[in-house]
């Protein structure tokens, strides 16, 4: 009998698993795959995510494994320039970029030194109810016998096609059609740094450098584009970076040397599920998930992890009734990621900006300290009202030299 099952051992469920761990607790982390493996992911850690990493004592691990350091962010939408970097918060002062191989590793080796038991090449098959609450795990370790496993809690970090979820019936709400697609891969011979540029014509790329000497370069563009954009990848592929900067893809196609296959991913529509129940919670995208445009998935992982972890603690520790702390972890959960959500879904559409971001954005890009607050902000570093308060609307405007007439203080307006 365990305290908590884990499904899912990667950067949702190998953080959970190893703060309870360290609480004393008897956890069981199960994940279909083994490790290293990869999957796909946007490989972005914000510095909000970084922290946690900090404070698990797990980031030097990312740099141990050579990942670079990056120290300036080229973030452009539709000609609006945002370039700089946020200001150093708590020694953070760069954003790391893992492969999914290095990461989810460390993560996993972390949950097994605190103590978690980890079966990796499990698939859970279904739930065990107990008068209608979910008491354990029923499944397989590769092509062995069915075997059950029990415990007070069970959670499902299992990405956006969760079993835990579908077992569970867990609802969908406040669900936002997903915007468009993506295709990645990794490329040698460019020494680019850190890229976010959205062009005019409903499409975007990103580049980025990761480990084992290569940069990850990644398009988006709208659902409409993928028929076509599928007859001829390598050309579509090409042909975002030519339309985005023509200059940046004359250098791809004399310099950049792909080194992998392209990976796509149409991905889901953005969705909140209801992340708690009687016996279960869910964590990571099997919860919540968005729009990849802005890279928040690993850091939301983080930060949403830790906050279930705390609550679930509260839970088997008596200090409170399980049902309600997963109830305040649902709650949090929501109100916490909501301002990414909205900016995320908005931004991800790839088309003009509502007035009240274009006139906030293009007054940030006139002054070097409103833009490192702004992707501060984006970094999940600087709080909103430093930003969106009216009185800090109203110096923003004034530092930028913004008419009164084209002051926006509204975000509905």
């Amino acid at each position: 009998m365990y305290d908590v099952i884990v499904v899912g051992a990667r950067c949702a469920g190998s953080p959970v698993a190893m703060l309870l761990a360290r609480h004393g607790y008897r956890v069981l982390v199960v994940d279909r795959s083994s490790f290293p493996s990869d999957t796909v992911s946007t490989h972005y850690i914000h510095q909000a995510g970084l922290l946690r990493l900090q404070e698990w004592g797990l980031l030097d691990e990312i740099i141990a494994a050579k990942t670079p350091a990056l120290r300036k962010m080229n973030y452009s939408y539709r000609g609006i320039e945002l370039n700089g970097f946020a200001d150093p918060v708590d020694g953070i002062d760069a954003v790391y970029c893992p492969r999914r191989t290095v990461l989810d590793e460390i993560l996993v080796n972390a949950s097994r030194r605190a103590g978690a038991e980890v079966i990796e090449g499990f698939t859970v098959s279904d739930l065990v109810f107990t008068d209608g609450r979910v008491t354990g795990i029923r499944g397989r370790e590769g092509d062995g016998p069915e075997r059950e496993f029990r415990a007070t809690v069970v959670i499902g970090a299992d990405g956006f096609h969760s079993t835990v979820a579908k077992k569970v019936g867990a609802e969908l709400y406040n669900v936002r059609p997903a915007a468009g697609f993506i295709y990645y891969s990794y490329y040698s011979g460019l020494d680019w740094g850190l890229h976010h540029k959205t062009g005019f014509n409903e499409k975007w790329f990103g580049t980025w450098p990761t480990n084992d000497g290569v940069s990850m370069l990644a398009v988006i563009c709208t659902k409409r584009q993928l028929k076509e954009f599928r007859q001829d990848v390598e050309a579509g592929f090409q042909g975002v970076f030519d339309d985005v900067s023509p200059e940046m893809g004359a250098q791809l196609r004399e310099q950049g040397r792909r080194e992998e296959a392209f990976k796509p991913m149409r991905y889901p529509d953005n969705y909140y599920r209801r992340a708690y129940g009687p016996g279960w919670a869910l964590v990571g995208d099997a919860g919540y998930h968005k729009d990849p445009y802005t890279g928040w998935g690993i850091t939301d992982a983080f930060t949403h992890g830790e906050l279930l972890a705390e609550r679930v603690h509260q839970g088997l520790a008596g200090e409170r009734p399980m049902e309600e702390a997963l109830a305040e972890y649902n709650k949090l959960r929501d109100e916490e990621s909501a301002g990414v959500y909205d900016f995320t879904t908005t931004l991800g559409e790839l088309t003009e900006l509502p007035p009240f971001f274009e006139a906030t954005m293009s007054a940030m890009s006139a002054t070097q300290e409103w833009t490192n607050k702004m992707l501060g902000l984006i970094g999940g570093v600087v709080p909103d009202y430093e930003v969106y308060a009216p009185d800090a609307l109203e110096r923003l405007y004034d530092d930028a030299g913004v008419p009164e007439e084209k002051r926006i203080y509204d975000p509905a307006g």
